[in-house]
C-alpha cells in the first residue's frame, strides 16, 4: 500500500493506473534494506576463492550479519549524520578555549555498533585465524561493506590507527606506549587516531611544511597549523613537523605523536580553529588544527634525533596500506552506485519498457558491471600480493572509478539522481574525495616513477605473467591479447626510461593507466581460470573478455561498431552474476 496521499493531480484526464504505477514511491527501494553480502555474488565469489569452502562456511554467518548491519542501521545513521554533521564548541561559558568537537548522536551510535562488531578487532582476527579464515580477507570484506554505506565513517574509524599504534610501540616512551595501548584497546579501527600532514603551503609537498618541534626532555614542544586534519575529534595524532635547527626540506621532516591529553592529564596544546564545510564525507570531522606548545613524542629512533632524514620514508611504508584503504573506498562507492543503478533501472519504465530492457541502458550497465569487477580484482589482489607498484596503480584506478560510477548512477536516475533525497547524490559527493586522499593522480604517478627507477616494477611483471598462466582453457584469444599487451607494456617502460626528464614526467599518467589496464585484465583472467576449474562456470571469462576488449584491444577504423555484442547478448549473465535482489 502507498504511504502517501492520493492527490487530485494523480487523477488527471490523461492519467491512469498504468502511468501512476511508474511513479509509485514504494517501487523504488534501492540498495537500502538489502543484505549487501547476500545480494553481492561477486563478493561471495571472492570470499570463496580467497578463504576456501571450509573457512567460508565459518565466515558466511559473520559476513551475512555485516551485510545486514551496513545496509540497515549504519546506512540510516550515515544519512542522518550527513544531514546533521559535527559541530565545534570553541569556548566554554567562561570563555576558555576548549576546542570541543561535538559529534551527532547518529555518528556515536554507528561508531559503537561498528567497533563492537568489527572484523578488525584483535579477538575476531584470532577467531578467524583459528577457523582457517584469512583475517586480511575478512578485514577487506568488512571495509568493502562498510564503505558502501559511509566512507566518511571508514575514515573516522581507521585513519592513522596503524601509524599511531605501530610507531608508538617502536619509538614512544614506555608510559606513552601504555597510554596508547589503553586508547586502542578496541583495536586500530576504533576511531581514536588521525594523521595530520597537510598545511597551508600544500598537501602533497610535505617538504614545504612549517610546523616546528623543539626538544623538551624526552618529549618535544610542537607548534604549527595543519590545514586539513580529518577525524580531528580523535585522541591520538601522528603529526609531521621539522626539528628546530634542522634542514628545511624533506630530510628535516619527522613524525611525532601528539595525544589529546598531556602526560599530567591536562588539555594538550591543540586548538581547533574551525571545522571544514566539506562537499561530502560529513561523518568525519575535518578541521584546521593549531598546535601551541603541544606535548609531542618523536616517532623515530631517539639516538638519531628528529633530523635523521628518514621520517618521510617511514611514513611512506605505512602510506601504501592507507592507499589500498582509499582504493577500497572508491571501489565501494562504485559498487553502491552500480546497485542503485540496477535497482532503479529495473523499476523505472520509459518508452513502453523498463529501463533495464533498453539497449543503450544495458550497454551502460554492462560497462559498469565489468569496471566494478575489474576494480574488485585489483583491490583484493593488492591486499594479498604486496607489490611496490600495486597501491599507486590500484588507487589510481579504483578511486577514479568511484567518481565516474557515481556520476553514471546519477545519469541513470535522471533528474531524480540530482536530488539529495535520492541516494546517489551523496555517493558522488563522498566519492569525489577519494582521488585526493593519500595522494592525487599526479602524486601516484610520481610514486610509479620512483618504483620503476628502482627496478621495483619487476615483481609486478612477474605477477602479471603468473596471473595469465592461470587463464581458463578455451579462450585463447583473450589470453593472447593480454600476454601481448604485457610485452607491449615492458616495451613502454623501456621507452619511457629513455625519455628526457620533462617528457618522461608528463608521460607518467598514460604509462600508469596502461599498467592498471593490463594488471586488471590479467587478474580477471586468473579469476576466470579459477572459476572454470572450481565451479565449472564461464561468467568471469566473459567479464575478462569484455574488459580486455574495452581497454586493450585495437578497435580498428570502425571503433568496434562491428564487434560481437556479447555485453547485450549475455547481459542477463552479467547482471545476475553482479547483483541479486531476493526481496519479495
Amino acid at each position: 500500500m502507498a504511504s502517501y496521499l492520493i492527490e487530485p493531480v494523480d487523477r488527471l484526464p490523461f492519467g491512469g493506473p498504468d502511468k501512476a504505477r511508474r511513479y509509485a514511491t514504494e517501487r523504488y527501494r534501492g540498495a537500502a534494506g538489502l543484505n549487501w553480502y547476500g545480494s553481492d555474488p561477486t563478493l561471495r565469489f571472492l570470499m570463496r576463492r580467497h578463504l576456501g569452502a571450509d573457512a567460508l562456511e565459518w565466515a558466511a554467518p559473520h559476513l551475512e550479519r555485516a551485510g545486514a548491519l551496513m545496509s540497515g542501521p549504519i546506512l540510516e545513521h550515515a544519512e542522518e549524520t550527513d544531514r546533521n554533521p559535527p559541530r565545534l564548541e570553541r569556548y566554554d561559558r567562561w570563555g576558555h578555549d576548549v576546542s570541543r568537537i561535538v559529534m551527532p548522536p547518529s555518528f556515536e551510535a554507528a561508531r559503537r555498533e561498528l567497533v563492537a562488531g568489527s572484523f578488525t578487532r584483535p579477538e575476531f582476527a584470532r577467531e578467524a585465524e583459528a577457523a582457517g579464515a584469512d583475517p586480511v580477507t575478512m578485514g577487506v570484506a568488512w571495509n568493502y561493506l562498510l564503505y558502501q554505506a559511509d566512507i566518511g565513517m571508514g575514515c573516522a574509524l581507521g585513519t592513522g590507527g596503524d601509524m599511531v599504534v605501530l610507531m608508538a610501540e617502536a619509538f614512544a616512551p614506555q608510559d606513552v606506549k601504555e597510554r596508547v595501548r589503553e586508547i586502542f584497546a578496541d583495536g586500530m579501527f576504533s576511531g581514536e587516531a588521525a594523521q595530520m600532514f597537510t598545511e597551508r603551503t600544500g598537501g602533497s609537498d610535505l617538504a614545504a611544511l612549517e610546523s616546528t618541534a623543539t626538544p623538551a626532555g624526552d618529549a618535544w614542544r610542537l607548534n604549527g597549523l595543519k590545514w586539513f586534519a580529518s577525524n580531528a575529534n580523535g585522541s591520538a595524532f601522528v603529526v609531521l613537523a621539522k626539528a628546530e635547527g634542522g634542514p628545511d626540506g624533506s630530510r628535516g621532516v619527522a613524525p611525532f605523536l601528539v595525544l589529546r591529553e598531556r602526560r599530567d592529564g591536562g588539555h594538550n596544546g591543540i586548538r581547533v580553529r574551525r571545522l571544514k564545510d566539506k562537499l561530502g564525507t560529513r561523518s568525519v570531522a575535518s578541521a584546521e588544527i593549531e598546535f601551541t606548545d603541544a606535548e609531542a613524542f618523536l616517532l623515530a629512533p631517539a639516538s638519531t634525533g628528529a633530523g635523521d632524514g628518514k621520517g618521510l620514508g617511514r611514513m611512506m611504508e605505512l602510506t601504501n596500506g592507507a592507499r589500498l584503504g582509499i582504493a577500497t573506498m572508491g571501489l565501494s562507492c562504485a559498487r553502491r552506485a552500480l546497485v542503485e543503478s540496477l535497482c532503479y533501472a529495473r523499476s523505472r519504465e520509459a518508452f513502453g519498457a523498463a529501463l533495464i530492457d533498453q539497449p543503450l541502458m544495458r550497454r551502460k550497465l554492462a560497462e559498469l558491471i565489468v569496471e566494478v569487477e575489474a576494480a574488485q580484482a585489483l583491490v583484493f589482489d593488492g591486499f594479498h600480493n604486496r607489490l611496490r607498484l600495486g597501491p599507486a596503480l590500484i588507487k589510481l584506478r579504483a578511486a577514479r572509478l568511484g567518481v565516474t560510477a557515481a556520476s553514471d548512477a546519477i545519469e541513470v536516475h535522471g533528474g531524480n539522481g540530482y536530488i539529495e533525497q535520492w541516494p546517489v547524490a551523496r555517493i558522488l559527493r563522498d566519492a569525489q574525495v577519494n582521488p585526493i586522499w593519500e595522494g592525487g593522480d599526479n602524486i601516484l604517478c610520481l610514486d610509479v616513477r620512483r618504483a620503476v627507477e628502482k627496478d621495483q616494477h619487476l615483481p609486478f611483471f612477474d605477477r602479471l605473467a603468473e596471473a595469465v598462466r592461470h587463464a581458463p582453457p578455451g579462450d585463447d584469444s583473450t589470453a593472447l591479447l593480454v600476454s601481448d599487451r604485457i610485452d607491449r607494456l615492458r616495451e613502454a617502460v623501456d621507452r619511457w626510461r629513455g625519455l628526457d626528464p620533462v617528457t618522461a614526467e608528463a608521460r607518467l599518467f598514460p604509462l600508469a593507466q596502461f599498467m592498471a589496464d593490463v594488471y586488471a585484465a590479467a587478474l580477471l583472467l586468473e579469476q576466470a581460470g579459477w572459476e572454470r576449474r572450481e565451479l565449472g562456470a564461464d561468467r568471469k571469462a566473459l567479464v575478462a573478455r569484455l574488459y580486455a576488449r574495452a581497454h586493450l584491444a585495437d578497435h580498428g577504423p570502425l571503433r568496434g561498431i562491428d564487434h560481437v555484442a556479447e555485453d547485450l547478448e549475455r547481459f542477463k549473465d552479467l547482471a545476475d552474476g553482479a547483483f541479486v535482489d531476493d526481496r519479495p
